[in-house]
């Protein structure tokens, strides 16, 4: 066999496993075990068809089926391996080549941050090729309220530590003279409902006079917030609009990071759920 018949050969791969996947997919979007029949539908294939197939992926492991009911669910093997890939999981590695890929398609400058011992805190800043003159860094802790990072934590990422966070800044607030930063629970509250409508925060020159900025937050498998995905640029090529392509593009990275740490997309919001059901709104945090 030459060269390149065998490099042909090694792209072909192996048809059966191909057509056998979307069978394991379907079980794990689904969240229930399934009937054959419905089971077979989903995948897009004839059920004598999926039947086979099922009977390999039953003794891998990967799938079991119910001796009673006869429904198919995920198999102790697929646990496994779900286990295995989340072990290995490292959202800021994870994360880096998006957000080299996002500062190039907007061209202005991204940065990544989490929550550390003092609140929201940058891990990765990417200048973009025209420099935005702020004096912001890797290891700055942003402000929760006014800052387009601070509010993503604050709209959908839960911690017991927000909320004391949440009242210390209130104060500190109340007793400046910035009429960009919320003083009240009430304003708080409008704020977070707004992000939570468009699924990222966003600041229009409320920390650096000149500067807006867009912040999307990225899920894991459980749908627990565990990092924030921030573009900004001067006001004047950096539309402040929800729906501008910067707001997009924006989203869609934190997505694209959310999907690779096992996330779905109807997570997020169950995620903002439990936390209202534990805590209510933000005015409610106490």
């Amino acid at each position: 066999m030459s060269g390149e018949e065998k490099d042909e050969d090694s792209r072909q791969g192996i048809q059966s496993i191909e057509v056998g996947v979307p069978l394991l997919r379907v079980l794990a979007d689904h969240g229930a075990p399934m009937m054959l029949r419905d089971l077979a539908i989903a995948a897009g294939m004839p059920a004598a068809k999926a039947h086979r197939y099922l009977v390999s992926l039953v003794r891998t492991g990967l799938v079991i089926q119910d001796s009673l009911s006869g429904r198919y669910d995920l198999g102790h093997f697929a646990l496994e391996l779900g286990l295995a890939c989340i072990a290995r999981l490292d959202p800021v590695r994870m994360a880096n080549p998006v957000l080299d890929a996002l500062g190039e398609e907007i061209g202005e400058t991204v940065a990544l941050a989490v929550w550390g011992n003092m609140g929201p805190t940058i891990v990765r800043w990417v200048d973009s090729r025209r420099p935005v003159s702020v004096n912001l860094r890797t290891g700055a802790v942003m402000p929760l309220l006014h800052s387009a990072i601070g509010l993503c934590f604050v709209s959908f990422f839960d911690s017991p530590l927000l909320s004391r966070r949440i009242d210390e800044e209130l104060q500190i607030n109340a007793r400046g003279d910035d009429p960009r930063a919320p003083i009240t629970r009430a304003e708080l509250d409008a704020l977070v409902a707004e992000c939570r409508q468009h699924g990222l925060s966003r600041a229009v020159g409320s920390v650096i006079p000149g500067i807006n900025a867009f912040c999307a937050p990225v899920f894991d498998h459980e749908g627990k917030m565990v990092l924030a995905i921030t573009g900004l640029g001067p006001a004047g090529i950096f539309p402040p609009g929800w729906s501008s392509p910067m707001a997009r593009a924006i989203r869609k990275a934190a997505q694209a990071i959310s999907r690779q740490l096992g996330w779905r997309g109807d997570q997020a919001g169950a995620a903002i759920r439990r936390m209202q059901s534990r805590n209510g709104p933000p005015s409610a945090l106490k």
